[in-house]
């Protein structure tokens, strides 16, 4: 396997234990489904593996994931546009850990991820890097490739949406 160049070479395997987690979240959060998101999470890593080399340190290959799964979802959403048909979305608790992915079976209880999980995917994406994943808003918009005036609109945008989804549930 390739290594990082870096002080201490890191190799794919490090990235995937330290990130696959991460990217799994973040495709399942964005299309919604656990075949598809099992197909793009693929689809990452193997990309990895083939650009390996290029990454500077574990940072740049975090932020290196999050742009290749966006774009690989955004791919997945083209492929089922482009044909006229849509993939059917399961509604289900994207798990904070791996050893929660086999826990999370059944539909979701939970108001608030259930009106996430209608948001449009480019603001489903970028709640899910800012409440699930802790990135701030300078980190999404490097990470993205997007303005930070970008990053806060789409995140205010998200939020007025789904105050109007959600309403009163206090």
């Amino acid at each position: 396997m390739r290594t990082i160049k870096a002080e201490a070479e890191i190799t794919a395997e490090e990235i995937i234990d330290r990130y696959g987690d991460m990217v799994y979240r973040l495709a399942v959060s964005q299309v919604r489904n656990r075949t598809d998101a099992d197909d793009i999470f693929q689809e990452v890593f193997v990309r990895l593996v083939r650009h390996v080399q290029d990454l500077q340190d574990m940072e740049h290959a975090k932020a290196w994931l999050i742009r290749v799964t966006i774009n690989c979802t955004k791919k997945h959403f083209g492929l089922y546009r482009n044909k006229n048909v849509f993939p059917i979305e399961e509604t289900e608790e994207i798990p904070k850990k791996e050893e929660d992915f086999e826990q999370v079976e059944k539909k979701i209880d939970n108001p608030v991820m259930q009106a996430v999980s209608k948001l449009p995917p480019k603001y489903r994406g970028c709640v899910h890097l800012f409440y699930f994943e802790e990135l701030s808003v300078k980190e999404i918009a490097k990470m993205t490739g997007q303005k930070e005036s970008t990053v806060k609109s789409q995140l205010h945008r998200a939020r007025e949406m789904l105050k109007e989804m959600l309403g009163d549930i206090s």
